[in-house]
């Protein structure tokens, strides 16, 4: 009787303390980690039709189309997992890498540009479509990241639920950072029928 009564003392302690808040906060940052990283893979998997697609008009463009496939490599060896956000230092490189791909796309997309054929044809139409309905989601992903990490941080670091989170090994999780805040709220603009412009991420 008595270890109940302890027992039901502390769980009514660490709950007034923000555990069960820490613990939500957490799970809510993995969902919406997980979310990022499906987007982010769905975008990666359309690279290689998209570069068959400007190969079959404009193969002399290697450099561009060499730089699309060696970012997209670059992203495929990392390991993207849920522990990512428990890694500073390896969540930063991650991010640069997708940086450096939204920077690869958005020059194919610039060079596209110079070829009408290509343009008009069905298949990079369809691509630039889900391309563009791809960087949307990125971009709605990563702001619910971006809300779900703001508020855990909060609870780290607010008084009283900073002692339970230090007590029980809970930590501040990294966030996107940009330069350009805008970057952020905008998804890059894909139009073929108009100089193409790319938002960074």
């Amino acid at each position: 009787m008595c270890k109940r009564l302890i027992v039901l003392f502390m769980m009514t302690i660490l709950s007034g303390c923000g555990y069960n808040t820490l613990q939500s906060g957490d799970e809510g940052i993995k969902a919406a980690w997980a979310e990022v990283l499906n987007q982010y893979q769905r975008r990666a998997d359309l690279v290689p039709n998209l570069v068959n697609a400007v190969k079959g008009y404009a193969s002399h463009e290697k450099d561009v189309l060499t730089q699309v496939t060696e970012a997209r490599a670059k992203v495929g060896a990392m390991q993207a997992t849920p522990k990512l956000v428990d890694d500073e230092q390896a969540f930063q490189k991650f991010i640069a890498a997708q940086g450096q791909m939204t920077g690869a796309i958005s020059r194919l997309l610039a060079v596209a540009e110079s070829y009408p054929q290509l343009k008009a044809d069905s298949l990079f139409r369809d691509l630039q479509a889900q391309l563009e309905g791809t960087e949307n989601r990125i971009t709605v992903s990563r702001n619910r990241y971006i809300a779900a990490v703001k508020d855990y941080n909060i609870t780290v670091r607010s008084f009283p639920s900073n002692l339970t989170a230090m007590m029980f090994g809970y930590k501040p999780k990294p966030s996107f950072a940009v330069e350009n805040e805008q970057a952020i709220s905008t998804p890059p603009v894909v139009d073929f029928g108009a100089p193409a412009t790319v938002g960074g991420h």
